[in-house]
């Protein structure tokens, strides 16, 4: 009952840059009613949520008139992955599309935000919550979208199967899972993934560009630990665990690795610095030109949004020290987290923190096997599926692909041999990108402009 008074509210006070009718369509409202039901569900790591939204999501498609043996929940631990397949009349003779997404988010501390994280939330120009853009807004798309299409009678001419993990924020079993071995998933064409991709604004709201997905970064994490005898802490000695990671953890913020680019990356800056102008529009531009221009890839260092797309970087994340208050530390160990430029070597990385520390007792420990995917090469059928979406919006926008500086589900099933590309619905203003931080939060505008975006796209791809 609190749900559906929360839900109706957010409905009956929605900024009225939003036309009464697409606030009102049938298709709007389950698109909000799916949004607000999942991002009540907390699905962070280790809750054990994940198969609450599957379940949910499952019921909403059967009651759209899909058949039971065509969605299924898999068990993955404690956490769950979810396939439903719109099954096509095979009258192109094409492979199936897979639709991807997760279902998982970040923790969210309750008591650093200004609203609660896992309620949905508004003010007259966003709507707040964990998961609001990453990754709850594809979810909830596509599962809309193919309530409405079946709902409408659409029938493809090839299968759509939605593919949404359960991990993707921590383990990615569920991921590989998916990828690696289910051999009817195996059997696409291609994919295209909800969760990256997308449109930049400007601070004034104008189109930049849109971007597809092409390529992702290698994502690898280490714990680097310090070890000590420790002691009583009224007897202080020079070698602290603490103090030798804080060192380290000093050095590694130092650390600025070499500046990568590629054929795409140059593109990529080129267009977007010159649709946003001013000064860091021209280090784009200049960038573009001359990637070795040291001042323009500078400029474009202390840019959050912009300095993965040119180099390596790696970051603390946590830290842990310590087993008593009283005692001097055994152990502290920190936990960082690097995203490696595409055809950089992990071991080089890993060889360049070491020397950057410059401690050899430090113990490096690798959490999870990296993950090297290669570029997706744009196709052209579904460039002009997206172009159709996109240019519905914004007709003089320009789509070019692009390498993701994180890391998404879509890694894996390029390394599985199917091409994917991430084509979110989402336009925003980058420098309003708060995914994983606090207050994240999605433009009303854009949440509503996206409405049909999976709609044109499959009908492009999978239409008559």
């Amino acid at each position: 009952m609190q749900r559906t008074t929360v839900l109706i509210a957010i409905l009956l006070t929605l900024t009225t840059a939003v036309s009464a009718q697409d606030r009102n369509s049938e298709h709007a409202r389950k698109t909000l009613e799916i949004y607000s039901r999942i991002i009540g569900v907390e699905s962070s790591k280790n809750l054990g949520n994940v198969p609450e939204i599957a379940n949910y999501l499952a019921g909403e498609l059967r009651a759209a008139g899909f058949p039971a043996e065509d969605i299924e929940i898999i068990p993955v631990g404690d956490t769950a992955a979810l396939v439903a397949r719109y099954r096509g009349d095979n009258s192109s003779g094409d492979a199936p599309i897979l639709l991807l997404g997760h279902m998982d988010v970040v923790e969210a501390l309750p008591q650093d935000w200004e609203r609660p994280p896992f309620e949905l939330t508004q003010d007259d120009k966003y709507f707040y919550a964990r998961g609001s853009i990453d990754n709850k807004f594809g979810v909830a798309h596509l599962t809309s979208t193919f309530v409405r299409l079946q709902k409408e009678g659409f029938v493809p001419n090839r299968d759509l199967i939605i593919v949404f993990s359960g991990d993707e924020e921590s383990t990615m079993n569920s991921t590989r899972m998916l990828a690696y071995e289910r051999e009817d998933l195996a059997a696409a064409e291609f994919a295209l993934n909800s969760d990256a991709g997308g449109g930049d604004l400007s601070d004034a709201g104008d189109p930049l560009v849109y971007l597809l997905q092409a390529a992702e970064k290698t994502y690898v994490t280490w714990e680097l630990t310090v070890r000590n005898p420790g002691g009583h802490s009224s007897r202080p000695r020079p070698d602290n665990a603490i103090y030798d990671l804080a060192q380290a953890i000093t050095r590694i913020q130092e650390l600025k690795f070499p500046v990568r680019w590629s054929d795409m990356t140059r593109e990529f800056f080129e267009e977007t610095g010159s649709q946003l102008g001013g000064e860091l529009g021209a280090a784009m531009t200049r960038f573009a030109k001359n990637p070795e221009d040291k001042a323009a890839s500078e400029r474009l260092a202390i840019e959050s949004s912009y300095v993965g797309t040119t180099r390596t970087t790696c970051v603390v994340t946590m830290l842990r020290g310590g087993h008593a208050e009283n005692a001097l530390p055994q152990s502290a160990t920190a936990t960082v987290n690097c995203r490696v430029f595409p055809g950089v070597p992990v071991a080089e990385v890993h060889q360049a923190l070491q020397q950057a520390i410059g401690n050899e007792a430090i113990e490096f420990k690798e959490i999870y096997a990296p993950t090297e995917s290669p570029i997706s090469e744009l196709r052209e059928d579904v460039r002009a599926a997206v172009s159709a979406a996109v240019h519905k919006r914004y007709p003089d926008v320009r789509l070019i692909a692009y390498m993701e500086s994180g890391g998404t589900d879509g890694m894996h099933f390029r390394k599985a041999g199917i091409p994917t590309w991430a084509v979110s619905g989402i336009f925003m203003n980058p420098d309003e990108m708060f995914a994983h931080g606090l207050n994240e939060r999605v433009p009303i505008k854009a949440f509503y402009d996206a409405l049909d975006h999976w709609t044109i796209i499959i009908k492009e791809l999978a239409g008559d």
